[in-house]
């Protein structure tokens, strides 16, 4: 099958089918209608360092920050994202934004829907940009290709699991990028991957929104009191998670003794994560691993470098026995990546970013890689407004491509969700379905005023010691 093998009448068709079924009020609104007038990007930076939250071996001190797309439109209508970051940098995605919007401003919402991987095509291929290619600049790409489907998905006022949910397959598969993956995943075999849940995606549907994605919670960051953790972990319980993880790397004594306070704290029938954020080398996440195997963990997560593929592998093989497997995936910047560490089943859990790799087409191609592989998805949500996206992905999953819920964990983080209009909502420790049309990426206006970098009220008298490179901060 061609990379681009289903005709451009059934993708127009498609794109009517969807919307015919949509009202965005008492009239019908045309895709075309739509176009997009301009661009404001923000840099939003949160002091989280403060408190220590957020904190691993590496990002000792982070500051949860986001670089914010709004694509105004003539409509009312916004097109939102986000790329997030811990800090220093995210001016750096904030340009490479600013820079990239000149592809989608002037645009009518349908031509750039009507076939997205046209849209990612002329983003990701530009004759220089792809010359810096992974990180800074597929981030950016990423944050206009999010923000286009959050406009869509508002345009035909649907929640943007719904929206994917209700594409039918054949576009699905006309969305990915095929050139680099297609010896892991064929076109064909994705398109019976998503036409096989068919016929259940009424009832999975309606499973999923009385009880969405389960999800599990990072309790145990590496600069909080045992004190602290301990009341994070009775909190979290409360709320019906029981499943934990646990920020390791720096001391290998101090980690012991801290997995078996974690293992002592929420039981034995609990589920208990660790993360190492690429802290180790090869043969010292070996040593350190394996003072790990008598705590009944689920999984090492990112022991080593996020692209050392054969790093995984030998790993995957060393501990084949043990009770947990490898997790990898939050800092993977391309689905080529991913091809590598799932068809060498080098990882037992694909962990997806949402704003790392280029947006909802590459997602598309990594989770229906996945499923091909029957690795669980499970997503990353260590940053602000991660958990608002990545519910989405988990409700698509579950609904139409994996068609289950038996092995997925869905990362929620328990502070700043009070930052935007629609936090997410958790009960008995699962994701609640969202409601909002799009990604619920809408901030309050104060709280964006509060933190614009470098000029809000909490940067006022800091600013200037946290910017770039010169903000520094000792790993040892």
């Amino acid at each position: 099958m061609e990379r681009q093998s289903f005709c451009f009448l059934f993708v127009q068709s498609t794109i009517h089918q969807i919307f015919s079924v949509s009202k965005a009020g008492p009239e019908q609104v045309s895709l075309k209608s739509i176009k997009i007038t301009g661009a404001e990007i923000i840099d939003l930076r949160i002091p989280t360092s403060d408190q220590m939250l957020g904190s691993d071996p590496f990002h000792k001190m982070p500051d949860y920050s986001s670089a914010v797309l709004h694509l105004k439109t003539d409509s009312g209508l916004k097109g939102v994202s986000i790329v997030f970051t811990v800090g220093a940098g995210t001016d750096w995605i904030c340009h490479g934004i600013q820079d990239l919007c000149q592809l989608v401003i002037g645009a009518d919402l349908e031509s750039l829907t009507e076939s997205p991987i046209t849209l990612y095509q002329r983003l990701i291929d530009h004759h220089q940009l792809r010359w810096l290619h992974d990180g800074v600049f597929r981030m950016a790409a990423g944050a206009i290709l999010n923000a286009v489907f959050d406009l869509w998905a508002k345009a035909v006022r649907k929640p943007m699991w719904k929206l994917l949910v209700d594409l039918e397959p054949e576009f699905v598969v006309d969305c990915i990028d095929w050139r680099n993956i297609q010896d892991a995943l064929t076109p064909e075999e994705a398109l019976e991957i998503l036409q096989r849940n068919r016929p259940a995606l009424g009832r999975r549907q309606s499973d999923m929104q009385v009880q969405g994605p389960k999800a599990y919670c990072t309790a145990g960051w590496l600069g909080l009191s045992d004190q602290q953790i301990l009341e994070t972990i009775q909190n979290l319980q409360k709320q019906g998670f029981d499943s934990f993880k646990l920020k390791v790397g720096r001391d290998s004594e101090q980690d012991v003794e801290r997995i078996r306070f974690m293992r002592d704290a929420i039981g034995p029938d609990c589920n208990l994560m660790v993360d190492a954020n690429q802290y180790w080398g090869l043969e010292e996440a070996k040593r350190h691993i394996k003072r790990y195997l008598p705590f009944g963990l689920k999984w090492i997560e990112e022991p080593i470098a996020r692209d050392d593929v054969l790093g995984y592998v030998e790993l995957a093989e060393t501990f084949k026995s043990a009770s947990f497997g490898m997790a990898c995936g939050e800092h993977a910047a391309s689905p080529v990546i991913f091809k590598q560490l799932l068809k060498s089943r080098a990882i037992k859990y694909c962990q997806i970013d949402a704003v790392r790799v280029a947006g909802v087409n590459d997602i598309m191609a990594i989770v229906l890689m996945a499923a091909k592989y029957e690795i669980p998805i499970c997503p990353h949500g260590g940053g602000i407004a991660l958990c608002n996206m990545i519910s989405h992905y988990g409700m698509w999953d579950q609904i139409a491509v994996a068609g289950h819920s038996e092995t997925q964990l869905v990362e929620y983080i328990d502070f700043l969700q009070d930052a935007v209009e629609q936090p997410v909502k958790i009960q008995d420790g699962c994701y609640v379905a969202p409601t909002a049309h799009g990604w619920g990426l809408e901030f309050h206006p104060e709280f964006i005023e509060r933190h614009r970098f470098p000029n809000g009220e909490v940067w006022k008298d800091r600013a200037a010691n946290r910017k770039g490179a010169a903000f520094e901060v000792a790993l040892k």
